[in-house]
């Protein structure tokens, strides 16, 4: 690679809310770093960012996108993310790799629900942040409003680096704040006095002698400041506001947006540190070309040329062809086909990496999104990104017979490359359920079977995922006794059952200290503890009263019935079963026999330890404009929903927040869009398991029992 230091370089990525401009800025940027010989535009589908076949269809970005420059000896790596909240995986994944976030704000859209998404996001990472206000050349811009909603949206560290000259289609130029003309050109309409004061004012907030020299000579000298904005930036301090419109035929701002940059961003060493653990100890992953190599993958794609691509940022030490890669995860790995370098939708190889480097390795097997890549498998672990949880489901079954299995594989290749995309196999309707942000999301998803692998599927809507389990406790038992000539069947067995919801058990070792004990069960003799289910199997047989021989086959058909329910048909949760007697016949006894008897008892039991549906409840946050919010409150109020706390944000927002279940919501996009014309957006989140109303719970039983009979 080029002949360059860990301290010449940036990475980057741009975030914001869909229709900001992100993809043109970053094709403006490349071209004026002289990247690309020849601009990109979305438009004319000849973005280096958005290559995707769906992309260049719908003409807005669905992945992140991995792109590189050399400018004024630096190396830069720039990530460009998708805008839309379905897409925010790929945003957030991207916001693992950099150490500066410039969130991109449309100067006609304004602070959206993305923008604020990533701008917290950012934070919460230890990033340093830029704004861009772009588009500032379309009719109906805004610049003094948004600046305004802006520093009241996220502070008063918000602080104009230039302000335009002109705004929408008399937008022509841009002054800088550091170094300012003596008189303002026509069409710049900010007070230059105050905007340079505040920008004065948070650059000198990091350095105690610069504070002192400013307040004692009332400024500063051009060197000075541009000395002092490095750090200022990278510690918070100052989050500059730069202003552009990256248009083809005119890119105003680019110029100045990319000398920022290079010159003020942070390196690798002097940017957020990434923190391990390395036996069992926390440990800070310095950035260093001689340290221990250790990487992590943020991105992973699915390439028909080249297989398995896996995207990471080098971390620590430094990464050459000729070592194999273990993951972290695993404690498995392999050596690499190579390094690359990634351009977009091309790479090429190169000869090593180091700290701040993104790269690309082909062909390692195993390795997931969030992985820690390293050369030993002790070095030290990231941890693994966290994403939001996928609520919108469908069933899915393809179109022609014989496809089952490869549409399992294929789906499965999608869903390693997003980490907001799921695949789950419904044990009780057999459904395969694939589950993302919203329908445009799972629409993707649809189209990439189609346009990657030629596979046509089927989707529907799928069961909600109710729970059952019990709020009582109760005692049965069962015989199961069967003759038809020659050896007959007989087994039975007493049980109780016991709720476990409110133990917060979690292992073997806690449910003996919790609950299964000497003190509540004098005789026990063992105790066994399923964490899917929150499900406890206890002996407690005294005298033999049934063979040691059958007791497996009694848990066995407990367990069983887990899966199946015994209400409704749905999945058992936190219940535990004690079988403390039974008997046996020295013939007829089997294990097949006690299995059936136990699983007849336990369904037995159940019902009568007032048995209860659980339903899944999401948390929500629905952002409109406020005089939409009457209508909002009213809706979720037919929704079985509970508001929590409503907030007013700048420029005329209200965020209410909400739980509901999911069931009265899987369809809410629609429904919303509907009452707001549009102009309403929302985040949804798994949050816990509740009790279904009792008149809910016994349609929902009915309608399950209505369909045992059909199937019958």
């Amino acid at each position: 690679m080029a002949t360059y230091s860990v301290d010449d370089i940036r990475t980057v990525a741009l975030v914001g809310h869909e229709v900001a401009g992100k993809t043109s800025l970053a094709d403006a940027i490349l071209f004026k770093a002289k990247a690309n010989d020849r601009r990109g535009c979305v438009d004319d589908l000849t973005s280096i960012s958005d290559f995707d076949d769906e992309e260049k269809k719908h003409k807005y970005s669905i992945d992140s996108s991995v792109l590189h420059f050399d400018n004024l000896g630096k190396r830069v790596y720039l990530i460009d993310t998708p805008g839309k909240p379905e897409f925010v995986g790929q945003a957030l994944g991207a916001l693992n790799a950099v150490d500066t976030a410039v969130i991109v704000v449309s100067a006609t859209g304004g602070v959206q629900v993305n923008t604020r998404r990533m701008f917290t996001e950012a934070g919460k990472r230890g990033l340093a942040r830029l704004i861009v206000i772009n588009k500032l050349d379309a009719e109906n811009a805004h610049f003094d409003d948004l600046l305004k909603v802006l520093r009241d949206t996220f502070g008063k560290a918000c602080v104009l680096l230039n302000a335009p000259i002109g705004i929408g289609p008399s937008f022509t130029g841009i002054v800088n704040l550091i170094t300012p003309p003596a008189t303002l050109p026509a069409g710049c309409t900010i007070n230059l006095a105050v905007e340079r004061s505040l920008l004065l004012d948070s650059i000198v907030e990091i350095d105690e002698a610069l504070m002192e020299k400013y307040l004692s000579e009332g400024d500063l000298s051009t060197d000075e400041l541009l000395g002092a904005l490095p750090k200022a930036i990278a510690s918070g301090s100052v989050i500059p506001i730069l202003c552009t419109a990256a248009k083809k035929d005119k890119d105003i701002g680019v110029a100045e947006l990319l000398d920022v940059i290079v010159k003020f961003t942070p390196s690798p060493k002097t940017g957020p540190k990434r923190k391990g653990t390395k036996g069992g100890e926390e440990v800070v992953i310095e950035p260093n070309e001689s340290g221990e190599f250790v990487g992590q993958v943020f991105k992973t794609i699915s390439d028909k040329f080249v297989g398995a691509l896996s995207y990471f940022r080098v971390l620590s030490g430094k990464l050459t062809p000729d070592h194999a890669l273990v993951s972290l995860r695993t404690g498995r790995g392999g050596r690499t086909s190579g390094v690359l370098l990634p351009q977009g939708k091309t790479t090429k190889p190169v000869p090593d990496a180091k700290p701040g480097d993104i790269i690309a390795v082909a062909k390692v097997e195993d390795l997931h999104l969030g992985d820690t890549v390293a050369y030993s498998a002790t070095a030290p672990k990231l941890p693994v990104p966290r994403f939001p949880t996928p609520m919108y489901g469908l069933a899915v079954e393809p179109k022609s017979r014989g496809d089952e299995q490869k549409i399992s594989g294929s789906l499965q290749k999608i869903a390693d490359e997003d980490p907001t995309f799921k695949i789950t196999r419904d044990v009780q309707t057999k459904e395969m359920v694939i589950t993302g942000m919203s329908q445009l999301h799972l629409d993707i998803v649809r189209a990439r079977l189609r346009s990657r692998y030629d596979l046509e599927i089927i989707t529907h809507e799928p069961k909600i995922p109710y729970r059952e389990t019990i709020t009582g406790t109760s005692d049965a038992e069962y015989q199961h006794k069967k003759q038809s000539g020659g050896r007959g069947q007989f087994g039975k067995v007493h049980l109780r059952v016991y709720p476990l919801k409110d133990l917060y058990i979690k292992s073997e070792h806690e449910l003996l200290e919790k609950f299964a004990n000497k003190g509540k069960f004098e005789k026990m003799r063992c105790a066994h503890y399923d964490p899917v289910h929150n499900f406890a199997f206890i002996d407690h047989i005294v005298g033999g009263s049934i063979p040691n021989q059958f007791i497996p086959a009694i848990e066995k058909g407990c367990k069983e019935v887990l899966e199946q329910g015994a209400l409704a048909g749905f999945r058992m949760q936190d219940v535990a079963v004690e079988v403390h007697f039974g008997k046996a016949h020295d013939v007829d006894s089997s294990e097949a026999a006690f299995k059936t008897a136990a699983r007849m008892c336990f369904k037995k039991a159940f019902r009568e330890a007032h048995a209860v549906l659980l339903e899944p409840i999401v948390h929500m946050d629905v952002t409109v404009p406020s005089r939409y919010t009457g209508a909002i409150l009213s809706d979720l109020n037919t929704k079985r929903a509970r508001v929590e706390d409503q907030d007013s944000l700048a420029g005329d927002l209200t965020v209410i927040k909400a739980i509901a279940p999911l069931a009265e919501v899987t369809r809410y996009a629609a429904q919303l869009g509907s009452i707001t014309q549009g102009q309403g957006s929302y985040t949804m989140e798994f949050s816990h398991y509740d009790i279904v109303p009792g008149n809910v719970q016994l349609q929902i039983v009915s309608k399950a029992k209505m369909t045992d009979e059909e199937e019958e």
